[in-house]
């Protein structure tokens, strides 16, 4: 006898401009795509093929971003600008993780995204990772470990 299980959608939006936040992201993708994360579906677009639907179809989002004088990149804003009012009311307590690529210290980044994030009421899951300063291959590490907590956690039904 088999068990019916719930394919959940993990969703990661990422602005990845240059190759090591290609590697980034790439990075996250490995860590979301576990071979033992079975009912996980993982779903990656670039911030301007984002639309409302994919959010409200998302049982948790990644978003991934540069800081840009000491702000998300405006494509990631654009997101949120698009997409605000279609998921105010219907996306309460989302579970969301993000991370940034900083080249200074990422503070103005990261209360941008959690302002808007709490008007929109999700819900953060684990501390954003900040990857600041000069590019270091721990990045990539970390980022593989963002993705596969976050899908591992969506897949056991802690999130």
């Amino acid at each position: 006898m088999t068990s019916m299980t719930h394919t959940k959608t993990l969703l990661i939006i990422a602005h990845a401009p240059s190759g090591n936040t290609q590697r980034m992201l790439q990075a996250v993708l490995n860590g979301a795509k576990h071979p033992e994360l079975t009912n996980i579906h993982v779903k990656c677009l670039q911030p301007l093929n984002t639309q409302s639907a994919d959010i409200l179809s998302a049982n948790a989002i990644i978003i991934g971003t540069t800081e840009n004088l000491g702000y998300m990149s405006g494509l990631i804003k654009d997101v949120f600008d698009r997409t605000y009012f279609d998921c105010l009311e219907h996306t309460q307590a989302k579970p969301f993780g993000f991370y940034i690529r900083a080249g200074s210290d990422g503070t103005g980044t990261r209360r941008a995204i959690e302002t808007i994030t709490t008007g929109l009421r999700w819900k953060l899951i684990q501390e954003p990772l900040i990857c600041k300063g000069e590019f270091d291959e721990t990045f990539i590490t970390q980022c593989e470990e963002l993705g596969l907590t976050i899908a591992a956690s969506l897949d056991a039904g802690i999130i």
